[in-house]
């Protein structure tokens, strides 16, 4: 049995738990514990937990932490990085111990976040309505008005659901007083829902059998209530709703994709809209349909190029128009981040009193605007317990990539300097007390040690007012350095139980059981349709080139002699479409795998996790081999790795993969692409001047060497060849069978007939149809099939204008 972690051991000791903390974990003197009380005294919320982990000898522990990191890993949970080496995806960095909450702490802190979401409301629908706060002197005209955040096309809008704000968050701290604060308010696109519930499947993994028995409240009810009050901000039936997200480069791009999914919602991007008489559609590809409900993921100002920032390449042109004609409701509404301004928090107690006519209830951490004497004069005067930074940031000190100051770090001679820089710059400046976090406990190098902890916590406008999710997820340091915790700088994520004293409610999000209604999958959105089509193809285009590479190398190992006829005719025939026989695993193909996975990256809302996490792991062996193999048996062997990882990938979707438009797309770029392949071939080799082992090859590159041996009672010959790869319905990797694919998908795609007509499309892919069935292998010959390239290619681009645009 390994050792057990250095934490109470029940047993002999069992009843010291929550009396005396006798065990090897040591609060920082003079900061709060969210574990230990300020006697060192376990908080009775965690004695249950503390129990269990107890007794759990090291080894256990570590395979449990294995679950829950390999659950993230095969999830495919990943951030995006950004540093000075470039951008990256980073797998999601678990905290493995959760945070433990009372629940009767819970409601305290529930109660102080909702009057402070009607808070924002209200100051929001001021700056943008009646302005009374500036006029009265309450806030300073220079935050609003020179605020980069501040949205002036807006003013006067009023949003069509009659709210600006519907979805929250709010980044709290705990004080060393034990007393909580608001550090920061998320209102422009708040980030972590969806990486809140990932926190809580990874965590249970980890703690499957002390979650059970722990009656910890469930974030399910959370998101469907918030789901079906977005369906109630619907303006007809046909409206749709969409998560609207900047794109694959964003770095929280993983949730947009994860949230759309999980609440059944499109994931568009700004290309896919288009606003029609004040109405804002989305291109599928059945045509225009209209979007009623868009949850934003992107900042206001890039939302609309023609009427905010012209120079944003992800917005749609008339988004602003639409929400004057009220006809889309913006989750949040544009202009909402102007409430995420730093500056504000200086002026929120006095706010809250002028139009709630209440305290606050929950403080924000104490912050001076340094465009006033007084204040100016107070944070030059205390600067050793200041933070000092932009007064228009939108980020808490810890997470503003270094633009705030700490007073205490500064040297002397600067110090003297403050007062001038303070009088020069004040209106762009706030002072902030130094904040001293709450600690909570990490497993760090096999015991737990106190890391400083804030929280995020999310609030949902639903139709019984404001529900706060009972969690979120703590931000927690890599080290006791506060700034530590931001994720760009190494810091990691726990989950957050809220526990309470009596059983709780396990709500899904599943329908109850008994009648129900089979909805149909949403209208397809045109770049989603490019994104599979184009996958489809680049999937056979690597498929394409791996089977002739294999066949090139294995012929290779035994002539060891590259001017060999037929090796020098297939390198000549290669090098035509930018693949080098003298790279083993050339970068042509690395290049296609990646094209494959960029054009999954813009449609993970529709792929499983298993299926995309299959294409990356070809994509990572067809690097690693590029690095490490050698011509010959070496690479014929790679070659066929690489073929079954891509036959896993094809599988994984064939199996999984929903048999409505979105399929018809991929379906229709692989059966074109292996069209294309196969036509190529033939017309290079297996005419009367291909070398000598052209045609075995052929059938070698088509997988058909059995069949044709099966088929025919002679040995390989064009005739037979031909028969076989170019007009047999039954072998897959024919063109015919390609062709009558098409044919058949064309037939069940949106307006394919029209008034009783065929569409241009449709007609083009049964002429290609009916041409190719009534061929014979006397027949084809290279200027066919040149003409049958031409024709596939003509068809892919008939397909791009009909349906992609």
């Amino acid at each position: 049995m390994g050792k057990r972690p250095a934490v109470e051991r029940r047993g002999e000791a069992e009843d010291r738990i929550g009396k005396d903390a006798a065990f090897d974990y040591a609060p920082i003197p003079g900061i709060a514990d969210e574990m230990v009380d300020n006697k060192g005294v376990v908080r009775p919320v965690w004695q249950r937990f503390l129990s269990h982990l107890g007794v759990m000898p090291e080894k256990d522990l570590a395979e449990r932490f294995a679950r829950a990191d390999r659950y993230l890993r095969d999830a495919g949970v990943f951030y995006r990085a950004y540093g000075s080496k470039g951008t990256g995806e980073r797998a999601w960095p678990i905290s493995h111990i959760p945070v433990l909450i009372d629940e009767r702490e819970w409601q305290t802190l529930s109660a102080g976040l909702v009057q402070r979401a009607d808070l924002l409301e209200a100051i929001v629908a001021d700056i943008y309505g009646a302005n009374r706060l500036v006029e009265e002197g309450v806030l300073p005209p220079a935050l609003i008005a020179a605020n980069p955040e501040f949205q002036r096309p807006l003013t006067g809008i009023r949003p069509a659901s009659g709210h600006y704000l519907h979805f929250c968050a709010f980044e709290i701290g705990r004080g060393p007083d034990g007393n909580w604060w608001v550090l920061a308010d998320r209102t422009q696109a708040p980030s972590g829902a969806g990486f809140a519930l990932e926190n809580r499947v990874a965590t249970t993994r980890a703690f499957s059998d002390i979650y059970a028995e722990t009656p910890v409240h469930r974030l399910a009810s959370f998101f469907g209530a918030f789901r079906d009050a977005l369906q109630g901000m619907k303006h007809s039936g046909d409206d749709r709703i969409a998560v609207l997200t900047p794109g694959p480069a964003n770095e929280t791009y993983y949730e947009h994709a994860y949230i759309a999914r999980y609440l059944g919602f499109m994931l568009l991007e700004g290309e896919d809209l288009t606003v029609v008489k004040g109405r804002v559609m989305v291109r599928t590809v059945a045509g225009l349909k209209p979007i009623g409900v868009l949850w934003r993921r992107l900042d206001s100002a890039f939302a609309d190029p023609l009427e905010l920032n012209q120079n944003s390449h992800i917005g749609t042109p008339g988004l602003v128009e639409a929400l004057r004609a009220e006809s889309v409701t913006i989750v949040n509404a544009l202009g909402t981040g102007v409430l995420e301004t730093r500056a504000l928090l200086a002026f929120m107690p006095t706010i809250c009193r002028r139009l709630l006519g209440q305290d606050l209830q929950l403080p924000s951490i104490a912050t001076w605007w340094c465009g006033q004497k007084e204040e100016r004069e107070h944070v030059a005067k205390n600067i050793e317990k200041m933070v000092i930074g932009p007064a228009y940031s939108r980020a808490p000190f810890f997470d503003d990539n270094g633009e705030s100051v700490l007073g205490a770090s500064l040297r002397a001679t600067a110090k003297d300097s403050i007062t001038d820089w303070l009088r020069s710059d004040g209106p762009k400046l706030v002072g902030q007390e130094v904040v001293t976090l709450s600690t909570t406990p990490a497993w760090v190098d096999g015991k737990l040690v106190p890391r400083p902890m804030s929280l995020r916590v999310f609030a949902a406008r639903t139709a019984n007012g404001w529900q706060i999710m009972p969690g979120g997820f703590a931000r927690i340091g890599s080290g006791a350095d506060v700034a530590a915790i931001a994720m760009q700088s190494g810091g990691a994520a726990a989950d957050v139980w809220i526990v309470s004293d009596k059983p709780v409610e396990r709500h899904t999000l599943l329908p109850a059981e008994g009648s129900f209604t089979r909805n149909m999958p949403g209208s397809l959105p045109s770049r989603a349709a490019d994104n599979l089509f184009w996958l489809g193809r680049y999937i056979e285009r690597a498929e394409g080139a791996l089977r002739i590479l294999r066949a090139w190398h294995a012929r290779f190992a035994e002539a060891a002699d590259p001017s060999q006829p037929l090796l020098a005719d297939v390198s000549e025939y290669l090098a035509a479409v930018d693949i080098d026989t003298a790279e083993p695993v050339p970068e042509r193909l690395l290049r296609n795998i990646d094209s494959a996975v960029y054009s999954a990256s813009n449609i993970r809302d529709r792929f499983s996790p298993d299926g995309w996490l299959a294409l990356n792991d070809l994509a990572k062996t067809a690097r690693r081999f590029h690095v490490s193999v050698s011509a010959g048996d070496d690479a014929s062997h790679a070659m066929t790795i690489l073929l079954r990882k891509l036959a896993g990938f094809a599988g994984l979707v064939h199996e999984n993969m929903y048999r409505f438009m979105g399929w018809r797309f991929l379906s229709l770029g692989r059966y074109i692409e292996r069209g294309l392949h196969m036509t190529r071939l033939l017309g290079h080799m297996s005419g009367p001047e291909a070398p000598d082992g052209a045609l075995d090859m052929l059938l070698e590159i088509g997988d058909s060497v059995m069949t044709h041996r099966r088929r025919y009672n002679v040995n390989t010959a064009r005739l037979t060849v031909t028969d076989l790869l170019a007009l047999d319905p039954l072998n897959p990797r024919s063109v015919l069978f390609q062709v009558n694919e098409i044919h058949h998908e064309v037939e069940q795609l949106p307006n394919a007939l029209i008034n009783g007509q065929m569409s241009p499309f449709y007609r083009e892919a049964m002429r290609l149809h009916s041409g190719l069935a009534v061929m014979t292998p006397e027949g084809m010959g290279v200027e066919v099939y040149q003409r049958l390239e031409r024709e596939l290619e003509q068809l892919s681009d008939l397909l791009a204008q009909t349906y992609l645009g």
